[in-house]
């Protein structure tokens, strides 16, 4: 894809169903080749977030944290159902080392190549949730959403930091 002008926006997602509608937004502009990359604590909303980019694109779900698999698939649902005809590869670089204390991003990011995402970028538009500072080299543009919730109530703030085309309102 071609370099986009980069920008930055930021949204309150005062609740759950925002943050899937954040999803479904980011998830209707994807193309092959997009690179999606999720970062926040434990409990942010970057699954949440993650499965309304499914709905956006029109995958087969549901999509649910794929932790303990590291990557999951979502292949397109029929033209009539409302798919776009775009594959969703989704990823869990937590497992990696990445949410469990100091890794090496350069290890974490060998175990993102062996995974051979890049190729999967030719075919589908690629989430990856824990995928700061070890995802980005994956495609030459990529759409950074930071999740940060409030500790008085469920209200999270996502800051959005990419190419405008995907952080456009």
């Amino acid at each position: 894809m071609a370099a986009d002008v980069v920008t930055e926006r930021r949204v309150l997602l005062p609740t759950a169903a925002d943050t899937t509608e954040l999803g479904r937004a980011i998830g209707a502009r994807l193309a092959p080749g997009d690179l999606v990359v999720l970062a926040g604590p434990l409990g942010a909303g970057k699954t949440c977030l993650a499965a309304g980019i499914g709905e956006g694109l029109g995958v087969e779900g549901p999509i649910t944290s794929p932790t303990f698999v590291i990557a999951r698939e979502h292949p397109p649902l029929p033209d009539a159902l409302g798919g776009r005809g775009v594959v969703l590869v989704h990823v869990d670089a937590y497992r990696l080392g990445v949410g469990t204390g100091d890794p090496d991003p350069r290890e974490v990011a060998a175990q993102l190549d062996d995974l051979d995402l890049d190729t999967d970028l030719t075919r589908a538009a690629v989430v990856v949730e824990w995928g700061e500072g070890v995802a980005e080299h994956l495609a030459s543009e990529h759409l950074l959403v930071r999740l940060d919730r409030s500790e008085a109530d469920e209200t999270r703030e996502a800051h959005l930091h990419g190419p405008a085309r995907l952080v456009a309102p």
